[in-house]
Parts: C-alpha cells; sequence; structure tokens
C-alpha cells in the first residue's frame, strides 16, 4: 500500500508490473499521451458531466474506483502518482522485459489490427496530443478522441476473445502538484523545482561525424493550420523523438536543422519545419554573431511558408534563448509571415534555446537571452520614477515661491495700508 501523496520511481513501478508478465495473458497495450494526470478524470468527469470524455469500459472502471475512494475518505485525498521520469522510460523497460512482438499503433490503423495470439504482443498506440495550449474545451475534445480509440480497440479485442493488459500513462503530467517535503522553502524555489521536474527531458542534438552541431530545446512546441489545426510536436520531437533529422545540414557559416514528421495529425501525411541559422561577421561589434535568419514549413511536400524572423541572435559562441517565440505580436522574439502560406499558420515555441556553432561536450553554451536591458518592469520603474520627481520638483518650486510680511503693523503708529497689487 502506497501512502498518499507518494510518487512511485522507476525501481517501485518495475515491481509493480511483475503481475503483467508472470500472468497467462501475455498482450499488453500501452497507451501513450503527451500530459495526464490522476486529477484530470476527476476534474473533467466533475466539471463537464454533459460532455463526460470518459465513456469507454476502461476509464468508467477507473473512474467508479477513483469515485469510491474518494467517497470514503473522510478529508481531502492526494493520491499517489508515477515519477515522469519513470514513464519516459517506460517503453524501454518493457522491451527489454519479455520476448516482445512490438507493434506501434496508429489512430489510422486501430481498425486494421492484427494480433499473432501465439507470440507476446506489446501494441503502442501514440495517443493524439492534448491542446491544453489553447483552452480546456480543445483538451476536453482530445481527451474524448483519445478514450474513443482506447474503446474502439480495447472491444475489438474483446470481441476476437483476446486477453490483455492495459497501461494509460502519459510522458509529462498535466497538473503540478505542490510538494509536501518542502513547505518551508520559498515559493519562487518551489515552483522552479516542480517546473524543472516535469520537464526534464534532453534537448535534440544533431550530430556532423562524431560532434554534436546543432542542440534545439523547447518546454512546448506547437503548431496550428488554418486556425483550426493543432499540431503539439514537444512529444514527438523531445521525448519519443519520432522525428527525421537527417536533411539537417552543418557548417561552419550555414547551419540548418531539418525537423520532418509523418502523419502528425489527421489531414497532413508530412511536415518538415527548417530553422536557417547564419554565422556572420560584424564589423560594428567586431566578432562573428549566430542568427536565425528564417523558419520555412513544408506541408505535404508542397505547400511551402516562410517566416522571417526578428530579435534571433547571439554571439557566435553563444545559444540562444527565448521564453516565448512565435507568430504571435505580443511575443519577443516573433515570426513575421514572408508570404501568403505563412498566413495560414501559427506558431507557438516557449523556453526555445537553440544553438546552431561552436558547441563544446554536446551541452548548451552561456545562453544570450531574447529580453533587452529595458524590461516592462524596468521602463515601468523609470516612468514611475520620473513622475515622482516631477511631483517633488513642483511642489519644492512652489514652496520657493511662498513669500512672508516685510512691513508690520504698529500699534502706536497709524494703520498699515496694503495695496491690492502687493
Amino acid at each position: 500500500a502506497l501512502h498518499e501523496g507518494h510518487v512511485v520511481s522507476a525501481q517501485e513501478l518495475t515491481g509493480l508490473l511483475q503481475p503483467v508478465f508472470t500472468q497467462n495473458s501475455r498482450n499488453l497495450i500501452l497507451f501513450l499521451q503527451d500530459t495526464l494526470s490522476v486529477d484530470d478524470f476527476t476534474y473533467f468527469t466533475e466539471s463537464y458531466e454533459n460532455k463526460n470524455p470518459f465513456q469507454n469500459q476502461v476509464n468508467k472502471m477507473f473512474i467508479n474506483l477513483l469515485q469510491e475512494i474518494l467517497q470514503s475518505s473522510p478529508s481531502s485525498l492526494v493520491l499517489p502518482a508515477v515519477d515522469c521520469k519513470a514513464t519516459r522510460y517506460l517503453l524501454s523497460f518493457l522491451q527489454e522485459s519479455g520476448d516482445w512482438e512490438l507493434t506501434n499503433i496508429t489512430n489510422h490503423s486501430v481498425s486494421q489490427l492484427e494480433v499473432d495470439t501465439s507470440k507476446s504482443n506489446l501494441l503502442v498506440v501514440q495517443l493524439q496530443p492534448l491542446a491544453s495550449v489553447l483552452n480546456e474545451i480543445s483538451t476536453l475534445e482530445a481527451i474524448a478522441e483519445n478514450d474513443k480509440i482506447i474503446g474502439r480497440l480495447t472491444m475489438d479485442l474483446q470481441e476476437r476473445g483476446i486477453h490483455f493488459s492495459v497501461i494509460y500513462t502519459a510522458m509529462r503530467p498535466s497538473r503540478i502538484t505542490r510538494r509536501t517535503d518542502v513547505v518551508g522553502e520559498l515559493r519562487r524555489q518551489l515552483m522552479a523545482t516542480e517546473e524543472e521536474d516535469s520537464l526534464s527531458y534532453s534537448p535534440l542534438n544533431v550530430t556532423s561525424g562524431n560532434d554534436t552541431c546543432i542542440l534545439f530545446y523547447a518546454g512546448n512546441f506547437s503548431l496550428k493550420a488554418n486556425s483550426s489545426v493543432f499540431i503539439d510536436l514537444t512529444n514527438a520531437t523531445f521525448v519519443t523523438q519520432n522525428v527525421d533529422i537527417s536533411s539537417s545540414e552543418c557548417s561552419d557559416i550555414n547551419t540548418t536543422l531539418s525537423l520532418k514528421y509523418a502523419n502528425p495529425v489527421n489531414g497532413i501525411s508530412s511536415l518538415e519545419i527548417r530553422f536557417l541559422m547564419a554565422n556572420k561577421f560584424y564589423g560594428g561589434s567586431a566578432r562573428n554573431w549566430s542568427t536565425l535568419d528564417s523558419v520555412e514549413i513544408v506541408q505535404d511536400g508542397e505547400k511551402f511558408a516562410k517566416f522571417n524572423v526578428s530579435v534571433i541572435s547571439a554571439p557566435a559562441e553563444y545559444s540562444f534563448h527565448c521564453q516565448l517565440v512565435g507568430t504571435s505580436n505580443l511575443y519577443p522574439a516573433r515570426l513575421i509571415p514572408s508570404n501568403n502560406e505563412a498566413k495560414n499558420w501559427d506558431v507557438f515555441i516557449s523556453r526555445l534555446q537553440l544553438q546552431g556553432f561552436n558547441i563544446e561536450n554536446n551541452q548548451f553554451s552561456y545562453a544570450s537571452d531574447c529580453t533587452g536591458f529595458f524590461t516592462p518592469g524596468i521602463w515601468m520603474g523609470l516612468v514611475t520614477s520620473i513622475i515622482l520627481l516631477w511631483i517633488l520638483a513642483y511642489g519644492i518650486h512652489m514652496i520657493m515661491q511662498l513669500t512672508t510680511n516685510s512691513r508690520f503693523d504698529d500699534p502706536k503708529g497709524p494703520a498699515l495700508s496694503v495695496p491690492q497689487t502687493e
């Protein structure tokens, strides 16, 4: 029995999964999502009763069990969860733990699935990512669609009389739970630690020979086509690394990071995103600077979109970092459409770090941040200080204009007459 709030480590997870390997059924289905937390089941069930996204038998059984535990609890309850670092290596652990026949399944191939019951089968289903970056309704619709995929596959296997076990998990938590063991720490330190733990995957690296020539990292890497089709590439790029980087090119002058995705979403068979970087000498600063000159998107090999880039530059020995990069006017580093096709795309990249030159020890160099010296906070402080100084100066000026009487009444003499002009 695990105590409340316990985080299951990788070693504990392997022990919990041992019954799966010892039972008679040797068919295992692994449903992988980009983000998921235990709270999602209760939150979306209670908040959207008329639109409950969990309808298949597997999820309903779990929700009923969860509700029974919550109702029997005398107080608020924090349930155990699995460490995201453990789930990140779950697939490799399962492959090493038995003689599995690995089958990767997409949304298109669920209905045409063929299972050889004479072998031990490991079926890996990559569920579509949740559009949590946009709004909760989009997330609700994505969860409902994934629930249908789970129900369709499990019902199909049940109708064929095939016994199986199911694991439904994700690469990262969708909700950050407050850690109870560090309550005494500062809030800012706590939030930084939680964020680091939940997003601790490695950057994508491109090698030339034995050396790394490009490093690319993003906390979130998402696109939106025609204001309707949402594409989350974070998981495929950094976690599962289901991306083709073979077309990337490296040199001392020009570097191109090419990311190719096969069937990223329904309706798009192929998608290529290219980051074109240059290393140039600038006489004004008497040093070389690396710049991201443009970003290109090629859809299905024919639709070409090109974006010019502003503000993304750094000394050639440094990497570049920016909190928000995209097509919105509110982002500090913008991607500006340079042709009509580019106007059909919205790009969102958070916590971007990129380096295409002078990489040492396969690690990012010191980062040059896109935030200028005069941040909004500094400007606000300066404007407020100027206003206060102006009020102070005006007050001092008015006080200095005050004059005192230079003549006074003499009680023994005639009354003092002061003309109105004085």
